[in-house]
């Protein structure tokens, strides 16, 4: 994440910053990155459904396998045989993580 932070810097009653607001999204956004944390719903995929933890981040971000596997630079059917697989190897999860925009922590649990 290199790219410039939208902010705005609210100053005190001594005419001195005192508080930066940034939007909620870019906050998320980062928060997220240094907080890798697994949402609920995904975890219930994971057990109820038995799905790989690839899968239910996939299907929980809304995302096609043809999307995940562009953003990869394979094919669908590549991903598609790669979201089954039980343990992949570590380069492959951080691949994935960033084709989804998620921290290599969050996959790999």
């Amino acid at each position: 994440m290199n790219e410039p932070i939208k902010f705005q810097t609210i100053l005190g009653s001594d005419g001195k910053p005192a508080f930066v607001v940034i939007p909620y999204e870019e906050f998320r956004k980062r928060y997220d990155l240094e907080h890798p944390l697994i949402p609920n719903e995904v975890v219930g995929m994971m057990v109820e459904d038995n799905l790989t933890p690839i899968r239910a981040w996939r299907e929980y971000l809304g995302q096609t396998q043809a999307e995940v596997a562009r953003r990869m630079g394979v094919t669908q059917a590549a991903f598609a045989q790669l979201e089954t697989s039980k343990r992949p190897r570590k380069s492959t999860l951080r691949r994935v993580a960033d084709a989804l925009e998620l921290s290599f922590e969050q996959l790999d649990f």
